[in-house]
C-alpha cells in the first residue's frame, strides 16, 4: 500500500469514526442530575436512579401510581425536580403524602402527564400552529398552556404558576420525560 492510499485510507476511517461517535454522541439519552437515564427502561425506572426527583418518586408511590407509571403508555410526563417541590409552601408536601390526601396528590400528580408521547420539537410545533400557545389537557384533568420560544418550552398552570422544562426528551421504553423546576398545579 502507498503512504497516499494509506493517509486516505486512515482518513476515511477517521471520518467514518468520527461520524459514527457524532451519530451515537447526538442520539444519547440526556443526564438527569448526573444519572444516565437509558430510553430502553420506563418512566419509574428512570426516575428512581435520578438523583433529582427522590420527591416525586415518593409522592409516586404514596400515590399507588407506580404501576400505571410503569405500564405500557405512551406517557409524557413533566417531572419536577426536588427544588421545585421544596418552592411550595412549607409542609405541604408532608401533607400531600399522608394517606388521607391521597386523592389530591393523585390529582396533582396526574396533572404532570399527558397520554402520549410528545417531544419537545412536536410540542413547538403545536405551539406553532396554535399560534404562539398549546392548551393541553392531562390524565388529571388540568388544563395547561404550554409556550415556545427562544428554544424553550413553558408549562402555564391552573393557577398562573409557570414551568420552565429545563431537560428535554429524555427518552423512555413507555414515553418521554420533560424535567421541570416548578410544581403544576390544577386551578382552584
Amino acid at each position: 500500500m502507498t503512504l497516499t492510499k494509506l493517509a486516505t485510507s486512515v482518513a476515511a476511517l477517521a471520518l467514518l469514526a468520527g461520524a459514527a461517535f457524532a451519530d451515537g454522541h447526538a442520539m444519547a439519552n440526556p443526564q438527569v442530575g448526573g444519572a444516565d437515564m437509558f430510553a430502553d427502561k420506563n418512566i419509574i425506572e428512570n426516575a428512581v436512579n435520578s438523583p433529582i426527583h427522590t420527591t416525586l418518586v415518593a409522592a409516586v408511590q404514596a400515590a399507588g401510581l407506580v404501576e400505571t407509571l410503569s405500564g405500557a403508555g405512551p406517557f409524557t410526563v413533566f417531572a419536577p425536580t426536588d427544588e421545585a417541590f421544596a418552592k411550595l409552601p412549607a409542609g405541604t408536601v408532608e401533607s400531600l403524602i399522608l394517606p388521607e390526601n391521597k386523592d389530591m396528590l393523585t390529582q396533582i400528580l396526574t396533572c404532570h402527564v399527558v397520554a402520549a408521547n410528545a417531544t419537545a420539537e412536536a410540542i413547538t410545533a403545536m405551539v406553532d400552529a396554535d399560534g404562539g400557545m398549546h392548551k393541553v389537557t392531562t390524565v388529571g384533568g388540568c388544563e395547561f398552556t404550554v409556550k415556545a420560544a427562544d428554544g424553550k418550552v413553558t408549562i402555564e398552570d391552573g393557577q398562573g404558576n409557570v414551568a420552565n422544562v429545563t431537560v428535554a426528551d429524555v427518552m423512555q421504553s413507555n414515553g418521554v420525560i420533560h424535567v421541570i423546576d416548578t410544581v403544576l398545579l390544577p386551578a382552584s
